[in-house]
């Protein structure tokens, strides 16, 4: 049975074993992996008791620049999850705050964040290729391009190297929220709060509102090395008339993956914009395929791949299509551009009466 002498965080119970069959024991320790679209790039998977985890936080919040984002991923249901039929967590992100801002946030709700069962955290800086998530598994999974940077964080919090690292997943185990466990046995700083504080609903939400975080799809997670994202600056270097989109991305070129995902979400929920923001959608579009076709082959198809859900969303939008929208300032590319054939069904009445002034129902 899993090794009860672990440092298990509240929120992880596992499964009693009457047959006392001879399994692995659960760890401290990590692996190293390459990743396979990155060659540049690590993905480094921890187990650490929950004991470590508050200092292990602070301190690779040490290794990142002034400035990073915040991730919170909980189940907005009540009660949470019992089975893989429903629904999925949410994830959210902050803005690039001040590194020095988001720990002074979180640093309150730390524990809490540890130990519930249904709530998963992270911390990252695109813009220094380093990012850290801590799931509702309880597994600290850590993606760089300088993986010596954190093998040496984990030995200093004692956390040996293990070719075969056994995760929780790999035991029966249950998901608990501070509220299934009875006041009177919550350790410090648990004892003390109200059933209030120690809803993971609440905290969460009001994390939330004080680092204004947005939703973003799971499906959407992707990492880009410092290497990678050199090479994006020098191809969009090429062309300054995409100024204004790197200007509004604060540099983070991963923002404009979100962004293409975004606009591609509001038309099919009916586009409220009008012509002018349509067109500014189809120019974001541009940008992404510009860059795409002018970098080396492994980002290109990395780049393809995190696209490839909002690119088949958006084609499906599409009615018409013997006619073209094209945005400002066209440039030649490769592409037949096929976001510009045609145009979406759903349109707000902004957009269906600009098309009307343009001639496009002629």
């Amino acid at each position: 049975m899993p090794d009860r002498s672990f440092d298990f965080p509240l929120g992880l119970r596992p499964w009693p074993n009457p047959r006392r069959l001879r399994r692995p024991l659960l760890k401290e320790g990590y692996l190293l992996e390459r990743l396979e679209n990155s060659p540049d790039a690590f993905r480094l998977t921890a187990i650490l008791g929950a004991g470590k985890l508050a200092g292990f936080f602070q301190d690779f919040a040490r290794l990142l620049p002034n400035e990073a984002f915040f991730v919170l991923e909980f189940y907005e249901n009540e009660g949470g999850v019992a089975s893989e039929n429903e629904a999925a967590p949410r994830v959210y992100y902050s803005d690039y705050l001040p590194t020095r801002e988001i720990l002074e946030v979180i640093t309150p709700y730390l524990p809490r964040l540890i130990h519930d069962g249904f709530v998963g955290f992270g911390l990252a800086s695109n813009r220094a290729g380093l990012e850290m998530f801590y799931s509702e598994e309880k597994v600290v999974t850590c993606f760089t391009d300088n993986h010596l940077r954190l093998t040496h964080l984990l030995a200093r919090h004692g956390l040996p190297h293990k070719e075969h690292l056994p995760l929780p997943a790999d035991f029966g185990h249950d998901h608990l929220s501070l509220l299934c466990h009875h006041r009177m046995q919550l350790p410090a700083p648990f004892a003390t709060m109200t059933p209030r504080q120690l809803d993971f609903l609440i905290f969460c939400q009001e994390i939330i509102e004080q680092l204004e975080m947005y939703p973003v799809e799971e499906s959407l997670s992707f990492f880009l090395t410092r290497k990678e994202q050199d090479e994006i600056a020098r191809r969009l270097a090429e062309r300054p008339e995409f100024a204004e989109f790197i200007d509004l991305a604060e540099d983070d070129f991963g923002v404009l993956l979100f962004d293409w995902n975004d606009f591609v979400n509001a038309c099919a929920a009916g586009f409220d914009g009008d012509l002018a923001d349509y067109q500014y959608g189809l120019q974001l579009r541009d940008l992404l395929q510009f860059v795409c076709e002018g970098v080396t082959a492994p980002l290109q198809k990395k780049m393809q791949e995190v696209m490839a859900e909002s690119d088949a969303i958006f084609r499906s939008l599409l009615q018409d299509q013997r006619k073209r929208i094209d945005a400002p300032s066209t440039i030649p590319m490769r592409s037949d551009r096929f976001w510009c054939h045609g145009v979406i069904a759903a349109q707000g009445a902004n957009l269906r009466r600009d098309l009307i002034r343009c001639g496009w129902y002629k």
